[in-house]
């Protein structure tokens, strides 16, 4: 089912009640310093975990420091997974994608994603990743958000969304319809009605820039609130988020990407 335009409509006189309810911006606790996630030169603060290898062995260097960027390979499904928790903050990641992938995904969208909340064991869902709340970077698609949990209520989150759904799932719209949601996706606002999982996807209004350019993504969790910037535009927001606190996982998925910053910036 297409999308149609009066939703994109709708969202651009949202803004304006998103100006006011401050959901998208929260003050920095006073005197936060910035923490850098990444430091340039290795992945200390960080573990990795592969679906076959298990943590802390990558025989691939699907994981390395390259250039002073964190270069994420796909040649075996996995994460890096920060060694601390963290709560109320907002996360500033700067990415882009590399040109190689590998099979299952050698022809689909290239694929990664940002795992907030994580808890429990390494490897609880799917044998990969912790359980988490996903904030998606995928081709056609980075915005939406996942509930990578357990169908619980452990895991879950509340949005509003347009009545049509898009690509099998909804899609939020501010002052639409109340969803509470313990598994699936929340597409992100205007996701395109035609997408579809091939390398190089576009859609007629994607934010994010083509493959090769700098991307800029803002994650900021606020006692229970979700929100996620992309290149200086909101384009999905949650709340009556669990869990409010954890790690921080980034993905591989069979694509190659790269991160030049991480940025964690504690709020309140």
């Amino acid at each position: 089912m297409k999308q149609p335009f009066i939703h994109l409509f709708i969202f651009s006189l949202s803004l304006t009640l998103i100006a006011s309810t401050g959901f998208s911006q929260s003050p920095a606790r006073k005197n936060a310093k910035t923490i850098r996630l990444f430091n340039g030169k290795n992945l200390d603060g960080w573990y990795t975990y592969l679906q076959k290898s298990g943590r802390d062995n990558d025989p691939q260097k699907v994981f390395s420091v390259v250039n002073g960027w964190i270069h994420i390979g796909g040649e075996e499904w996995g994460c890096i997974t920060t060694e601390k928790e963290y709560e109320n903050y907002k996360l500033t990641v700067e990415f882009k994608w590399g040109g190689k992938t590998y099979a299952p995904r050698i022809n689909n969208a290239r694929d990664c994603g940002i795992l907030l909340h994580s808890k429990g064991p390494d490897g609880g869902s799917q044998g990969i990743w912790m359980r988490s709340i996903e904030c998606q970077i995928i081709e056609g698609g980075t915005g939406d958000f996942i509930v990578v949990g357990d169908s619980s209520d452990a895991f879950q989150l509340t949005t509003t969304i347009a009545k049509e759904q898009t690509d099998s799932s909804w899609v939020y719209l501010p002052g639409g319809d109340t969803i509470k949601m313990t598994s699936d996706r929340i597409n992100w606002y205007a996701r395109d009605a035609a997408w579809k999982d091939t390398i190089g996807f576009r859609g007629a209004h994607d934010i994010e820039k083509p493959m090769g350019e700098w991307n800029r993504m803002e994650c900021i969790a606020n006692k229970g609130e979700l929100t996620v910037i992309l290149n200086g535009k909101t384009v999905n927001h949650a709340f009556n988020v669990q869990p409010r606190k954890g790690r921080i996982q980034i993905q591989a998925e069979g694509a190659e990407i790269f991160f030049r910053k991480v940025e964690l910036t504690p709020l309140h």
